[in-house]
């Protein structure tokens, strides 16, 4: 009965927000002297891509975050071609540089060397008919009995593709014949207020890809903008739709999420909305348990961290991301399998492989970026045994910058009371040449299995019957 009301209520609010939206009077052209795009701006290659299908006969824009970060006076990350030349021509067009991509959505991919210009063809709207659980349409577009749209190679003209593109900002298209910028939803308008507005009806356009609700945050922290009010609020109501999304695109969405530059106020919003859960539904437990803002802590600190690489152009590893976010999981299932009687070493790696096991019922992780979390955790103890000639052997270990920052997020975090002392030993280990190392490692007395001082109001996953480093120091004894 649900999906039959959703069914009606889609079909007339999809159709009344249609008409409404594209009256002739929302078309505008805005000249060149108006708007200010030069095309130093724009990159050669997407340049090249333009005016060769220019040449061809075809009708070819800029669209998308490109123009939109131009005009907002950011430097644009990647550059956008569509065009009214099917997957096929442009093929015709590009030749051997061309690949082309994709099922649901058929894409052309023109190649200069390693990088890639995206062109896609005009989408078109279409009338379909009811197959099955499917709406079909002349077999090339369909969506499922959720509204999520699962095949979409309608082709189309500029004045039907802009309707299925996601937010006004990003429906602006720059023509490359008279270098003028063509927006038919009030983009321009949105972008002067600071305003992220959904292009039709938001739960429709939610339910056809539960992924417009990430994008929704993730362009609203980086670009500072509000949410429209009318695109706010189904996402309160619809994140349980992401579960219908493949495991490997939403492994990207969270990359895109959380290397974005501005990843504190992405999972502030994430939680916000109640998405984070659909994400890392492990780590939302715990964050609902909290005890002296923990987890929150310290993946806030890892968060605070990897936007500062971002920001002074490093490089980032998604196994950093992923190994912060899981970390407090990872224990609280690991002093399980100490009171179940495992060996400590054995303790941390089974539980590392059952919450991974469980985290991939949400996003995918690839098998390489598995085997790093589990050395950067695996890091966190080893780290603490530091004499004799362990330290040498460590710090060749090829995670062990990884693990030596996450070791810093955690001190940051205050995660250990007595970590710090282990950080700042490893800091100072790191300046030295290697003669010196020897001698300062020789300093360092064998590892007594000293209990910590427990903190106040500890909830009962936080409780270590003799405080992390006895577990780590021991784990560490039998590796070696």
């Amino acid at each position: 009965m649900q999906r039959l009301i959703h069914k009606i209520k889609s079909f007339f609010s999809a159709s009344d927000s249609d008409s409404a939206f594209q009256s002739p009077s929302k078309l505008k052209i805005i000249e060149r002297k108006q708007h200010g795009i030069s095309r130093k701006q724009i990159d050669k290659e997407a340049l090249d891509v333009l005016y060769g299908l220019k040449r061809a006969g075809y009708d070819a824009y800029l669209v998308g975050g490109g123009v939109r970060d131009i005009l907002l006076g950011l430097e644009p990350k990647d550059f956008d071609v569509v065009t009214n030349a099917e997957p096929e021509q442009v093929k015709g067009v590009f030749k051997s540089r061309c690949r082309l991509i994709g099922r649901r959505f058929r894409l052309a991919h023109v190649y200069f060397g390693r990088n890639a210009i995206e062109v896609a063809t005009f989408r078109g709207a279409g009338e379909g008919h009811q197959s099955g659980n499917r709406k079909q349409v002349n077999n090339t577009r369909a969506v499922d009995d959720t509204g999520r749209l699962v095949r979409d190679n309608v082709y189309g003209t500029i004045d039907e593709d802009v309707w299925r593109r996601d937010f006004t900002v990003n429906s602006l298209y720059y023509d490359i014949r008279n270098f003028s910028v063509v927006d038919y939803t009030g983009g321009m308008e949105d972008l002067r207020k600071g305003q992220l507005r959904l292009i039709g009806d938001p739960e429709t356009r939610y339910r056809e890809d539960p992924v417009r609700m990430i994008r929704a945050v993730r362009f609203a922290a980086k670009l500072g903008f509000d949410i429209e009010q009318r695109t706010k609020a189904p996402i309160y109501e619809l994140g349980h739709l992401l579960k219908d999304v493949s495991h490997a695109r939403m492994f990207e969405e969270v990359l895109k999420l959380f290397h974005s530059g501005v990843a504190v106020e992405v999972f502030e919003k994430l939680r916000h909305f109640g998405l984070f859960t659909f994400l890392f539904p492990q780590t939302h437990h715990l964050l609902s348990q909290e005890s002296e803002g923990f987890p929150r802590m310290l993946v806030i600190e890892a968060l605070k961290s990897t936007d500062a690489r971002i920001q002074s152009d490093k490089g980032v590893n998604p196994s950093f991301l992923f190994a912060a976010m899981l970390w407090e999981p990872m224990l609280q299932r690991m002093e399980q399998h100490l009171a179940e009687g495992f060996a400590r070493q054995d303790a941390m790696f089974a539980a590392a492989s059952d919450v991974i096991d469980q985290q991939i019922y949400s996003t995918s992780i690839p098998k390489r970026f598995i085997s790093q979390i589990k050395e950067i955790w695996s890091l966190q103890f080893r780290l603490l045994n530091r004499h004799g000639n362990r330290p040498q052997r460590l710090s060749e270990h090829p995670r062990f910058r990884a693990a030596y920052d996450f070791m810093g997020i955690r001190v940051a975090a205050g995660d250990d009371d007595s970590l710090k002392e282990v950080f700042d030993w490893w800091t100072e280990y790191q300046k030295l040449d290697a003669v010196d190392q020897v001698a300062f490692a020789n300093n360092v007395e064998k590892p007594k299995g000293r209990r910590r001082r427990p903190r106040r109001n500890r909830n009962p996953y936080r409780k270590r019957s003799q405080g992390r480093n006895d577990q780590a120091q021991t784990a560490s004894s039998d590796e070696s």
